[in-house]
């Protein structure tokens, strides 16, 4: 046997029991005649005591070497609240130096000097590091809450192809070559959208996988190119019947985690999100809304605001209480420089001062106009104003990203709050620009609302869907929608985005054939598994709750992937590169 017990589990009441421990060297001191070693593993760090005759043994032991001791369990005088077992100490009676370790590139604690690039490049020693087995643990926890909650409600667990055929209407897909049918392709899934609808179709009635996702997409801190979703469908069921079962898994997941009650669910069209936070995955931790103030400007001289308003734009504001103080002339053009990234043009300020208003605009608008400010805005002594006059879309998602800086900036935000939200109502399309056509907002298989199905072909602008997606702390966490289960109404929304129903039927004939033999209603969500326990690990990196994630350039430092492969390959695939 190699060991006896862990290092995290001797308590008082071991006390003169013989054990064997194993691990890695965490830490080594040296008294004199005594050496003590810290020794960890994933459970946590037992202190050894060798005494004169055996320290001899481990003259050359340094950090990192992997031990195996016999020992007997002592009460330490010095006791350690810090760590679980620092009540006790074990004295080491035999030692066996079971591998050796050379000086590491990075040190193995929980606040380690590595750069990113280091501790992904040697990963294998970044994981020994207890925060990031924590997260692991944490994210082991989560999967077994959820498969025991849906099992519980009836859910099957149903494994989808990984190969699969390449599908439009997407972010880009990795495509895996066919050696036996050269030159055509397989396409790793995006998701397993089209094959969990046709579960339903199958009459699974309640299907949920912990599916792995692959998108060939720019990253980001909350995003990697493959990633897992815990995948959910069900038939007969409208939203309501989906935002319960969802709201009681997240429920459950958050009171077992955190032993928190979380309350109902908050819910907001789309529409209202963008006008009141511009964005549509708003953080709700802090008050600081978005006003439309372009009606105040009606009959305005400023001529950038008129000329905004005469080019159908808005003028959309954002009143930070108590902040007139807080920025600098240098803090300000910084700002300018923020919102610009967004595309907008400008960012004005109008503050409030005990000598009256200031700030940039304050000598182009009237009096009528500030006082109209004032009450619209409840504008008091120290407040500053800021103004985006720009395109709609411009004018919120710039300002909107402003209030989620300024948030975290002026620390407004409850870092202990947990704000849910359901935003709802989502368009059915949105215009792409580069293609000069409507193109699914959220994916083609979604269905609008009845009362908007006439819209499809006329109106497709003001053409919205049962789709939702919900919201934690700013992060989206799920997308979901009620799928079309009518093969005329699925070929209409095909028609609306400029795709003829040959098209279809040559890219999607396998899944459309499928609805000619009786389709139920369905409808589903994929919760993504990374930024749920992301954000219930309290990190705002992605790679720290992923084993072997990838750089934002979406390259493996650790294995050096993607890289060259031997020729032969690719002549056995049919395939050269140049």
């Amino acid at each position: 046997m190699y060991r006896t017990h862990n290092n995290g589990e001797l308590r008082l009441q071991d006390v003169n029991s013989e054990v064997t421990l194993c691990g890695w060297v965490s830490k080594r001191r040296n008294f004199g005649a005594l050496v003590f070693i810290d020794l960890r593993d994933r459970y946590g760090i037992t202190q050894l005591v060798f005494n004169e005759d055996i320290a001899a043994q481990i003259s050359d032991v340094r950090n990192e070497y992997v031990l195996q001791v016999k020992g007997t369990v002592v009460e330490r005088k010095d006791k350690n609240p810090k760590l679980e077992t620092g009540e006790i100490e074990v004295v080491v009676s035999e030692v066996k130096i079971v591998n050796t370790a050379i000086t590491t590139p990075m040190i193995i604690a929980d606040e380690t000097d590595a750069l990113e690039d280091t501790r992904l490049k040697y990963r294998y020693l970044d994981l020994r590091r207890p925060v990031l087995q924590k997260n692991l643990i944490l994210r082991n926890r989560i999967t077994l809450l959820v498969r025991n909650y849906l099992a519980k409600y009836g859910f099957t667990e149903v494994e989808t192809p990984i190969l699969c055929r390449s599908t439009p209407e997407g972010a880009r897909d990795y495509l895996v070559p066919s050696r036996i049918s050269k030159g055509e392709f397989y396409a790793l899934p995006q998701s397993p959208q089209l094959y969990k609808q046709l579960l339903m179709v199958g009459g699974m009635d309640r299907y949920f996988q912990i599916a792995r996702c692959f998108r060939d997409e720019d990253l980001r801190a909350d995003r990697q190119p493959e990633f897992s979703q815990i995948d959910i469908e069900m038939s007969f069921v409208d939203e309501e019947d989906i935002w319960s079962m969802t709201e009681g898994l997240m429920k459950e997941i958050f009171k077992d985690i955190k032993g928190i009650e979380l309350p109902e669910f908050k819910r907001i069209p789309y529409d209202t999100c963008m006008e009141k936070y511009g964005s549509d995955k708003p953080d709700l931790r802090f008050d600081m809304p978005l006003y439309n103030v372009s009606e105040v400007f009606a009959n305005t001289e400023f001529k950038v605001f008129e000329n905004c308003l005469n080019e159908g734009g808005i003028i959309q504001a954002m009143n930070v209480k108590n902040g007139a103080d807080k920025f600098s002339r240098k803090q300000l053009d910084k700002l300018q420089d923020y919102v610009k990234v967004y595309g907008a043009k400008a960012l004005a300020n109008l503050k409030l001062t005990s000598e009256g208003f200031a700030g940039s605009v304050t000598k182009v608008l009237s009096d009528a106009e500030k006082e109209a400010l004032r009450t619209m805005l409840n504008i008091e002594e120290n407040d500053i104003v800021f103004f985006v006059a720009d395109k709609k879309k411009v004018a919120q998602t710039s300002l909107g990203a402003l209030r989620v800086k300024l948030g975290h900036d002026l620390d407004l935000i409850n870092k202990d709050a947990y704000e849910f939200l359901w935003v709802t109502d989502f368009p059915m399309f949105e215009y792409d620009e580069n293609e000069n056509r409507y193109v699914a907002a959220h994916h083609p298989f979604t269905s609008p609302n009845l009362e908007d199905v006439d819209k499809l072909m006329s109106d497709p602008a003001h053409c919205y869907s049962r789709a939702y997606d919900l919201v934690l702390n700013g992060y989206e966490l799920l997308s979901g929608s009620i799928r079309i289960h009518d093969q005329k109404l699925q070929e209409k929304v095909f028609e609306a985005i400029g795709m003829t129903l040959e098209e279809a039927h040559e890219k999607f004939s396998w899944f459309m054939d499928a609805f000619q033999y009786g389709t139920p209603p369905h409808g589903g969500v994929g919760i993504g598994l990374e930024r749920l326990t992301m954000i219930l690990a309290g990190t705002d990196n992605i790679r720290d709750v992923v084993a072997f994630p990838k750089t934002a350039s979406a390259s493996d430092l650790m294995a050096q992937a993607p890289s060259p492969v031997d020729p032969t390959q690719l002549k056995e695939l049919g395939i050269e590169t140049k």
